[in-house]
C-alpha cells in the first residue's frame, strides 16, 4: 500500500511539472505593402507570417507525456505613431495611416495591440503541441498577420518627396512582446512565465500618379464667322499631394497641328480654324512646340478643374454643317 501511494504522489507531481523547454521564441516576417498609389481610391493590404518556436529539451515520464507550450503575443504602437487609432508610417513629417490586425476582418475590434495599448484590445493567443512520445527539439507553429491601408481623405493627402516614389516606414524592433508557459498535462499558470521580445519593419511605397478626363467643347451655332466664337471645356485633373504634373494638348485628328488645329464638317471636307488656350485669348496650348506652351501644376491629392478655353475666330464662312475634332489631352506626371 505505501509503495502505491508514493507511485501516485510521483505520477500527480510529473503531470503537474513543467515539461522544460530550453527557449520559446517569436519572429515574424516584414509587411510590405509594395506600390501604392494615394489617389487610387482602393485599400491597400498586406499579410506577413509570425512564427512561435520552442526548443524541448526533456520530457516528462520518460516522454510519455505531451510537451506544451502557451504563448501570448502582443504589439505596440510602433515608431512614427502616438496612437493606435490608428497606426502610421512616416516619412520624415509626413504620415500615412494604416494598421495591423489578428484576423482579415479589418474590424476595429480586431487591431493587433495588447493591455496596454488603447483601442488595440486582440492578442495572439496559441498552443503549441509537440505530441505524444515527440523526441526533444525544435518545435514552431505559424501565424498570419494582417494589415491595411484604408482608401479616403487621409489617403489621399499623403504626399510624395522630391517628385518621386517617397517610402513610408514604421519600424516595430523590440516592439512585439510575449509571454509563454511550458508545461505538460496541466497548465498552471497561462502564458505568465517566461518573456521575450521580436521586431520587424512595415513598408509602403507612394508612387507619383494622376488622372484626368476632360468635357466636351460645344461652339455655338452661327451661320457666318465675321467675328469671334468663344466656349470652354473643363479638365479635371487629380494627382498625388506634390507631384509636379504637365498637362499637354495634341494638333487634333484633323489638322494634327498643335499651332493651327481645325475641325472638319462631317459630311463636306470643309473645315475651320480654331484656338485652345489655358487663359481667355491667351498663348496657344500644345505639347510646347511650334509656340505653343504647356499647362503645369502640382496635385493636392483632390481633383482639380482645368479650364480650357476655345476661340474660333472671323475667317471665311464654310457650308453649312457640323464641324468637329477630336484633342488627346496628356498628363506627365
Amino acid at each position: 500500500m505505501r509503495r502505491l501511494l508514493l507511485w501516485l504522489i510521483v505520477l500527480l507531481g510529473c503531470a503537474s511539472g513543467a515539461a522544460r523547454a530550453d527557449t520559446c521564441s517569436v519572429s515574424m516576417t516584414n509587411i510590405d505593402f509594395g506600390n501604392i498609389s494615394p489617389i487610387s481610391g482602393t485599400d491597400y493590404v498586406a499579410q506577413a507570417t509570425g512564427t512561435f518556436s520552442c526548443v524541448f529539451s526533456s520530457l516528462n515520464l520518460g516522454q510519455l507525456l505531451t510537451p506544451n507550450a502557451q504563448v501570448c503575443i502582443s504589439l505596440g504602437l510602433g515608431t512614427n505613431s502616438t496612437s493606435a487609432l490608428p497606426r502610421k508610417l512616416g516619412n520624415g513629417s509626413n504620415r500615412m495611416e494604416y494598421n495591423v490586425y489578428v484576423d482579415g476582418s479589418y474590424a476595429p475590434a480586431k487591431i493587433w495591440g495588447g493591455a496596454g495599448v488603447t483601442g488595440a484590445p486582440s492578442t495572439f493567443g496559441m498552443i503549441l503541441s509537440a505530441g505524444l512520445l515527440a523526441p526533444p527539439g525544435t518545435y514552431s507553429m505559424n501565424f498570419t498577420v494582417y494589415a491595411k491601408i484604408p482608401a479616403g481623405a487621409a489617403l489621399a493627402a499623403v504626399p510624395t518627396v522630391a517628385n518621386a516614389n517617397t517610402v513610408y516606414t514604421s519600424s516595430f524592433a523590440g516592439l512585439g512582446t510575449y509571454t509563454y508557459t511550458t508545461y505538460g498535462l496541466i497548465n498552471l499558470f497561462g502564458c505568465t512565465v517566461n518573456s521575450g521580445s521580436f521586431g520587424f519593419t512595415v513598408n509602403a511605397t507612394a508612387i507619383n500618379d494622376c488622372t484626368i478626363t476632360a468635357t466636351p467643347m460645344a461652339f455655338a451655332n452661327a451661320s457666318i464667322l465675321t467675328g469671334n466664337l468663344r466656349s470652354t471645356s473643363t479638365l479635371s485633373v487629380r494627382c498625388v499631394n506634390s507631384n509636379a504634373y504637365q498637362i499637354a494638348l495634341n494638333g487634333g485628328s484633323v489638322a494634327g497641328n498643335v499651332a493651327n488645329r481645325q475641325m472638319k464638317n462631317t459630311v463636306t471636307t470643309d473645315k475651320v480654324s480654331y484656338l485652345l488656350s489655358a487663359t481667355l485669348d491667351g498663348a496657344p496650348w500644345g505639347d510646347g512646340t511650334a509656340g505653343t506652351s504647356m499647362v503645369t501644376g502640382t496635385g493636392t491629392g483632390s481633383s482639380v478643374p482645368v479650364t480650357v478655353y476655345g476661340l474660333v475666330p472671323a475667317q471665311s464662312a464654310p457650308s453649312p454643317g457640323d464641324y468637329k475634332d477630336t484633342v488627346t489631352a496628356t498628363i506627365y506626371f
